[in-house]
């Protein structure tokens, strides 16, 4: 469909727009879904649902104003009330938003076989239950859910982007005895998902990780798996990175550009043109164009992440890398599919202590990097295979501190969120027993 077809309100607002400001965006999303939640292995399904978001951001004199509904049709008093927020606001330095660019059409992220059908939810349900079937372990709760969406950028500079997503998500915990397990799994692909594993790691991890031994407190050299790992990445490391938290001195790796701050082996990039990855963008969510960023190269930190309202508070230029958590949601510093790297190899061959997940990583100093953390399904491992497991016990250290010490990073990385990581081996790590 035509562009002036489609959303010829959206020309409308804009038109309207620079009549009172120097400058306007709109982001609209368009958003279809169905999802069904187990209670134990009790189905409530939710029907399919359509829904709206729009977004309207003013600038004028350097003042920036937002406002935001979910009816497109109040895009009226929506853009009233975008440009009088904007004069209750501090003028700052801004150079206007992105002109257009010449990018590819073809969406990323989205997957033309998907259909959002509640029949399908069910099945996904169903397959989910038949790989927990395979151990000892009761299902407590679990949800399936798909999604297709349209997003739509457009500002007065002439940027008209429209994007494709879709969006498959599963997960399940289960209990047996005093021990639960927990899977998940998601993509914008139907083939990339396996309802089937889901539900048997979830069922494995309760049954295994019951009547578990104690381990003594002392050193241990460790083998977190992505989700572990995620964990303390999202709430310490990655935001350290932020522009943001760099300048506001919210950030412990403010003065180490250029040096060397993890393992030489170790590098970490947001790449935003994967195909099939969750959070794949051509630009981002101001219109700016997304290219790679390479923010540790062996080792070394070489740069920071940076949306337009910082890069131009600071001298800087955008690294492509603002994001939104929804339509009501100003731009702010992100990233798109954040990757670790590295040589990879075989990492649980010798004896470790494997962590599949921790719990209270949100309680971590993100400007020291201390933590302090509880281990989920946690097991000696040797061989490759799990040889006993762990009852509770806490692992301690510094986030910032563990990336000198790591040995390996696993042949195989998995999608956690936004994150793209790999199991990750770290030699002599924290462990208080119980």
């Amino acid at each position: 469909m035509r562009w002036w077809v489609a959303v010829a309100w959206i020309e409308q607002l804009l038109t309207e727009a620079k009549k009172s400001v120097d400058e306007a965006e709109v982001f609209f999303v368009k958003a279809t879904s169905v999802s069904a939640e187990l209670k134990q292995k009790k189905v409530n399904l939710a029907t399919t649902s359509e829904e709206y978001g729009l977004g309207i951001r003013t600038i004028h004199l350097g003042r920036i104003g937002s406002s935001s509904t979910n009816d497109p049709g109040q895009w009226r008093e929506c853009l009233s009330a975008a440009i009088a927020s904007g004069k209750l606001s501090t003028a700052q330095e801004w150079n206007g938003l992105p002109q257009p660019a010449r990018l590819p059409k073809s969406p990323l992220s989205f997957d033309a076989s998907i259909r959002i059908e509640p029949n399908i939810v069910m099945d996904l349900i169903g397959k989910m239950l038949e790989g927990a079937a395979k151990h000892p372990a009761e299902v407590t709760s679990g949800s399936a859910s798909l999604s297709s969406s349209t997003v739509t950028l457009a500002n007065t500079e002439g940027v008209r982007y429209m994007d494709k997503h879709t969006g498959v998500s599963l997960s399940l915990e289960a209990i047996h005895g005093q021990s639960t397990g927990y899977e998940f799994d998601h993509s914008p692909f139907m083939e990339k998902v396996d309802p089937v594993a889901v539900g048997e790691k979830a069922t494995f991890f309760a049954a295994e990780s019951d009547n578990g031994k104690e381990i003594a407190t002392g050193e241990y050299d460790i083998l977190l798996s992505p989700l572990a790992y995620g964990e303390l990445m999202g709430n310490v490391f990655v935001p350290a990175l932020s522009g943001r938290n760099v300048h506001a001195g919210r950030s412990r790796l403010a003065q180490s550009l250029e040096e060397l701050i993890t393992d030489p082996q170790i590098s970490m990039f947001d790449d935003p043109l994967i195909k099939k990855a969750s959070a794949s963008m051509r630009w981002d969510a101001e219109g700016t164009p997304t290219h790679r960023v390479d923010f540790i190269k062996e080792g070394t930190l070489k740069t920071f992440a940076y949306d337009l309202k910082t890069a131009y508070r600071f001298s800087k230029t955008s690294t492509g890398s603002a994001v939104r958590g929804g339509f009501g949601g100003l731009p702010s510093i992100g990233h798109h599919n954040f990757i670790v790297d590295g040589k990879r190899g075989i990492v649980d061959d010798e004896r470790v202590v494997y962590i599949h997940n921790v719990v209270g990583a949100h309680t971590a100093n993100p400007m020291s990097g201390e933590f302090s953390v509880e281990l989920s399904n946690a097991f000696w491992m040797e061989g490759g295979e799990f040889v006993m497991p762990l009852r509770s016990a806490m692992l301690s250290g510094n986030v910032f501190d563990m990336h000198r010490n790591i040995s390996g990073l696993s042949k195989e990385s998995r999608a956690i969120g936004s994150m793209i990581l790999p199991s990750v081996k770290i030699n002599k790590q924290h462990i208080i027993g119980k």
